[in-house]
């Protein structure tokens, strides 16, 4: 799943690094062992919505 959206969405190698770090975050907060699909598709829409956000102001 995050390797289509980083294709479709053109993530960086840096991008793709802090939104599985994030959702590794999203996991633990939960008390999940693993991270899965609702962590990264929760960590993929913060990426968005920033992206969305920086445009915006600048």
């Amino acid at each position: 799943m995050l390797r289509d959206a980083a294709e479709k969405l053109k993530f960086s190698a840096r991008g793709y690094h802090r939104v599985l770090k994030v959702a590794r975050t999203l996991a633990d907060l939960e008390g999940k062992a693993t991270v899965g699909r609702i962590h990264l598709a929760e960590a993929i829409s913060y990426r968005i919505a920033g992206e969305r956000l920086a445009t915006a102001v600048a």
